[in-house]
């Protein structure tokens, strides 16, 4: 069975559409479930005034009976809260051209998809482009991410994620559980007030000059079994997938799994995780490698580190041009956010959840959730026993 999204709409249009395929029959979803991480994705200091309009409230149009997944598709409906006071300019019939005209993206944005865009579809207008290239998005993404972590639950796994940086602060990464709870619960996505109040500093700093930030986020999966993956076929490795979904969030530039790029500095000794023999199986000194060995899950931890770029979108506008006769001008600007880091961090959260329910259901298939969860609980015995035998 292959787990499937697809997802429709456009930032200032009606709503977002999102269709969620392969979800086995006896999942309890319930839309305040999906609601608590679309809640979670308007967090974080620095955010547009859109954040405070925008309610993500869901329909669930299909695919859920009395609370629980029938096996089929699930429709998703996020309704943009706003879309009124764009509906001429993002209306389905043809408008007056002054109305389009108001809300043209004439001077595109570096470092926005508005210049590629309008060569791909030869446009002279980039509110096309922007209008689905948007962050707005992953809303729907989060929604049926969400869904997702509710199937992984069930499953043994907890899927949390924790900001690592914003601009020059750096944060690392928690180192107890109780400071990675405190981080998913933290709108700023950080594990104490100390951290938090650095973040805000640092991000009113670009506030003032007008200016946007980066950063970087962590996403754990705790519980995964190993053996996720595989080791022959490159577009089924753990890593590269995981790695593909998250480079898929708008603005993500660079992924690595685990210590990533700093192991390419240590020699071997220091890099690779040594072997233990614990009352519960072999188990790694340290956790380097985050989790994954030759794109399997080697049983530790899964962690993910994605580094956001600042957005594109800056009061400061840059040099750019007029699309209409290519005459200097300067980069368009409208309302966007200063810094999108705690909110990126949950799409990840969501993106990791959609790939290892994925992963989950290819290896174990099943039609209802009662007969996956038989087989993955069977699976983690079996290695158990595989162990026990060894010793």
């Amino acid at each position: 069975m292959t787990l499937r999204m697809l997802t429709a709409g456009e930032s200032h249009g009606r709503g977002l559409v999102a269709v969620l395929e392969g979800m086995p029959r006896g999942l309890e979803v319930s839309t305040s479930a999906l609601e608590l991480d679309l809640a979670r994705r308007r967090r974080g200091y620095g955010r547009s005034p859109r954040m405070k309009l925008e309610r993500d409230e869901v329909r669930i149009l299909a695919g859920v009976r009395d609370g629980v997944t029938m096996g089929s598709p699930l429709a998703l409906w996020i309704e943009n809260s706003g879309s009124s006071f764009w509906e001429e300019a993002m209306s389905f019939d043809e408008v007056p051209p002054e109305a389009m005209e108001a809300r043209a993206i004439r001077s595109p944005r570096p470092g926005h998809a508005d210049l590629p865009g309008c060569l791909k579809f030869l446009l002279r207008d980039a509110r096309e482009v922007a209008e689905r290239a948007s962050a707005r998005s992953t809303a729907a993404r989060v929604a049926c991410g969400s869904v997702c972590r509710l199937l992984l639950k069930e499953l043994g796994v907890e899927v949390q994620g924790a900001v690592c940086s914003i601009g020059r602060s750096y944060f690392g990464m928690p180192s107890s559980e109780e400071e990675w709870e405190r981080a998913f619960a933290s709108d700023m996505g950080l594990w104490s007030s100390d951290l938090e109040r650095t973040a805000v500093r640092e991000i009113e700093g670009a506030a003032q000059e007008g200016d946007s930030l980066g950063g970087t986020f962590w996403v754990r999966a705790k519980g995964v079994p190993p053996g996720l993956g595989s080791l022959s076929e490159w577009d089924r490795r753990l890593d590269a997938r995981l790695a593909f979904a998250l480079m898929s969030i708008p603005s993500v530039k660079g992924v690595e799994v685990g210590m990533g790029f700093a192991l390419s500095s240590m020699r071997g000794s220091e890099a690779h995780d040594a072997f233990v023999i614990g009352p519960h199986g072999p188990r790694r000194t340290s956790n380097r490698s985050g989790g994954i060995d030759g794109g399997l899950s080697n049983g530790e931890d899964i962690l993910l580190r994605a580094s956001l770029k600042p957005i594109p979108t800056i009061p400061r506008s840059l040099q750019s041009f007029d699309v209409r006769d290519m005459s200097p001008s300067h980069s368009h600007s409208e309302r966007a956010d200063v810094c999108a880091v705690p909110a990126a961090c949950v799409v990840g959260e969501a993106m990791v959840c959609l790939v290892l329910a994925s992963v989950f259901l290819e290896e174990f298939g099943g039609g209802t959730l009662l007969e996956l969860k038989e087989r993955v609980f069977g699976y983690r015995e079996l290695r158990r026993r595989w162990f026990e035998g060894v010793r």
